[in-house]
């Protein structure tokens, strides 16, 4: 059989570092390819490292059709879901392979929808009857809960890799990609203009943790002063030891829970104000 590549799915996945790539190839020279190529009729879906380490090699290698696909999505929901369930993809890829998987299953329900609104339209019900109520058959759109869930991420997570998609430089892509930077850093950063992304990965590790530091604290500035509380002076003050990010991190969370708690009880007072007026 003559295996044929495709670009599009060659590449829908991670590429493996450098360093991966060697240590594959050490472990086929000396173990040989123990796993089979998984194919779609004649196209390779995965395998595509083992499968040129073996053809640059000549080692042999097994191969093995997935008959279940029916189209190209069939194949990318496939390979999306076997990568996730692998456990040396960062927490990175494995959010974007699930933002991936939710663009794809949200493409899919707004087909069956469009689909079914068609078949009804075309069955019109006897003059005077009221058409039955059908049962939906419709995919539910995924969620960020559903997804956070698929990825084994929190939904905040979630959401910074959406920003970090939508709005990062490609460099600065590659920074989060490559661990050189958090990704709550990386959403970050994300925020600032293309040039000020691309000199601050350009400064390295430390000048993007500082460019993180400043979004946070221009973010916090902005925020209503509160009203000091009594406490001990943390370590840091005794030892002159400059706050981490954890620490800022930790700060920004109870900001956060602070205003929420602010912003509840602004609710359940106008909701109580409308309910004097309505009753008045």
């Amino acid at each position: 059989m003559q295996i044929k590549i495709n670009e599009e799915l060659r590449s829908y996945i991670e590429p493996l570092t450098e360093s991966e790539f060697q240590a594959l190839e050490s472990s086929i020279l000396g173990e040989g390819c123990r796993d089979a190529l998984v194919l779609w009729q004649d196209v390779l879906v995965d395998g595509h490292n083992r499968y040129k380490i073996c053809q640059e090699h000549g080692i042999p290698f097994k191969v093995t059709e997935n008959t279940s696909f029916r189209n190209l999505e069939d194949v990318k929901l496939w390979m999306i879901d076997n990568n996730l369930g692998r456990r040396s993809i960062s927490d990175y890829q494995r959010g974007v392979l699930a933002l991936r998987k939710k663009e794809i299953v949200r493409a899919r329900a707004l087909e069956l929808a469009a689909q079914a609104a068609a078949e009804d339209a075309a069955v019109a019900p006897p003059e005077g009857e009221e058409a039955a109520p059908k049962k939906s058959t419709v995919m539910p759109l995924a969620s960020r809960e559903d997804i956070a869930r698929a990825a084994r991420l929190s939904t905040a997570t979630i959401g910074q890799i959406e920003k970090i998609q939508k709005t990062a430089t490609p460099e600065l892509v590659e920074a989060v990609r490559t661990g050189t930077i958090s990704i709550n850093a990386a959403a970050n950063v994300a925020s600032l203009s293309e040039e000020q992304q691309l000199a601050a990965v350009a400064g390295g590790k430390k000048e993007l943790q500082k460019a993180a530091r400043e979004v946070r604290e221009l973010r916090n500035a902005g925020r209503p002063a509160k009203e000091p509380k009594e406490a001990k002076a943390p370590p840091s003050a005794d030892y002159g030891h400059q706050p981490t990010e954890v620490d800022e991190l930790r700060a920004e969370n109870n900001a956060l829970r602070e205003k929420n708690a602010a912003l509840l009880a602004e609710i359940t007072a106008l909701q109580l104000r409308i309910s004097e007026l309505v009753n008045a």
